[in-house]
Formats: C-alpha cells, sequence, structure tokens
C-alpha cells in the first residue's frame, strides 16, 4: 500500500492535488478542488482505522478515482437520482456528488463501519448525499433511482442477478470494469442471463501506469 501523504495542511493538500491535476491536463472548478482534496484527507485519515482505500496518495487518486468518476459523470443526465453501491471508501459516489452538484447521490454499503466512515466524510464536506448501512436490494424495496453505479463491487453475473426484482427502482447500471469485463460478459452470457438484459460498453479509457483500458458499462433490461 503507498504511503499516506504526509500532511495536516488544507493548503498544502490543495497544492498537491493541483499539481497532479495539472500533471495529467484535469481541470477542475476551484471549490470542487477544494473539496475533492479535503475529501481525500478525511478519507485518508479514516483509512488508518478501516481498510476503505489502496490509492492513498495524490498521484493515485487522480489517475484511478478521479479520471474513473470524470467518465462516469459524461454519462449521466441533469437531476438523475444516483444509488452507488458497495461504496465503500466512496468511490465513485463521493466525487461524483462533488463534480456533479446537480444530480442526487446516494450511498450505500453493508458494512456497517464503512458506513459509519462514509457518514463522518459526508457531513465533514457538508455535502447533502444520505449514506445507508444496508444492501442495495433493501433501499430499492422503498426508493426508485434512474442509475445504479458501482465499481470493483461485483461480476457482472452476480450484478444482474441482484437487480433482477429490482429493474423498475434501478433503472439502469453503471459499472466501471477493468479489462476483464469481456471474460465476465461471456460468463453471464453462459448462465443465460444475457437474454433478458444487454451489456453495452458506452466508454472507454486509458489509466496512467497501468495496462489495458477501463470501461464504463451499461445494463439494463431488454425491452
Amino acid at each position: 500500500m503507498p504511503d499516506v501523504v504526509e500532511s495536516s495542511n488544507p493548503e498544502a493538500d490543495l497544492q498537491q492535488l493541483l499539481s497532479v491535476l495539472q500533471t495529467h491536463g484535469l481541470i477542475i472548478p476551484d471549490d470542487q478542488t477544494v473539496l475533492l482534496a479535503k475529501y481525500c484527507r478525511l478519507l485518508w485519515d479514516w483509512n488508518s482505522r478501516l481498510n476503505l482505500t489502496r490509492h492513498t496518495d495524490w498521484e493515485m487518486f487522480v489517475t484511478r478515482d478521479l479520471l474513473d468518476t470524470l467518465e462516469l459523470s459524461k454519462h449521466i443526465p441533469p437531476k438523475a437520482k444516483i444509488l452507488d453501491v458497495g461504496s465503500g471508501g466512496g468511490v465513485p459516489g463521493i466525487p461524483l456528488a462533488i463534480l456533479r452538484p446537480d444530480i442526487s447521490v446516494t450511498l450505500c454499503d453493508s458494512v456497517g463501519k464503512k458506513a459509519m466512515a462514509l457518514q463522518d466524510i459526508v457531513k465533514s464536506l457538508g455535502l447533502a448525499v444520505p449514506v445507508h448501512a444496508d444492501r442495495a436490494e433493501s433501499i430499492l424495496k422503498t426508493n426508485r433511482f434512474h442509475f445504479v453505479t458501482a465499481r470493483a463491487v461485483a461480476s457482472i453475473a452476480k450484478m444482474i442477478g441482484w437487480f433482477i426484482p429490482f429493474w423498475g427502482a434501478a433503472g439502469k447500471l453503471l459499472l466501471i470494469k477493468g479489462p476483464k469485463w469481456i471474460e465476465e460478459r461471456n460468463l453471464a452470457s453462459a448462465d443465460g442471463l444475457l437474454k433478458k438484459h444487454s451489456v453495452e460498453q458506452i466508454a472507454a479509457w486509458s489509466t496512467p501506469g497501468r495496462d489495458g483500458q477501463s470501461v464504463l458499462l451499461r445494463i439494463m433490461k431488454k425491452a
């Protein structure tokens, strides 16, 4: 695991984040950059007590977490309601809420300690982001969303299986996946899950320092 950046100075954190953003040619509004820097510090402080993330330096945050979230953000329309499942350390849900204040983001994680950390982080950031210490299936029994988002939660087959009873409430699944997604899709097809469901790659991007491409998949029930 990379060492956490040694700093308790918000201005120093901000300057380090700005430096890495500039290196990778990413331009983020000033107010959002301030919140993203504060989010990282809060996350990394919690990470010293809970295993929430392996991305514990500015380079890893920008090239993995932030880049993934920026790509996801391009495919979410204004005023959409999002349920981020298996939120863990908050990616993509918290950065998405910071980058897209026009949408509504809800986080859920079935691990109580992780949900507690997320609640503390969103409160400290002043974000109107509900956090549920529960499984997505339970939340979808009483709530409706336009999209369900997830990164590194489960295979395509498992995700489809979980949401089969809840398509009316879940809308569409937006999954961030790595190069092995084609193998996962083939396994889902072999299980017969793609007879009534479609899996479409709607974006692909390269991650600095990593082989292969990341992709954004849109999964939905066929008409």
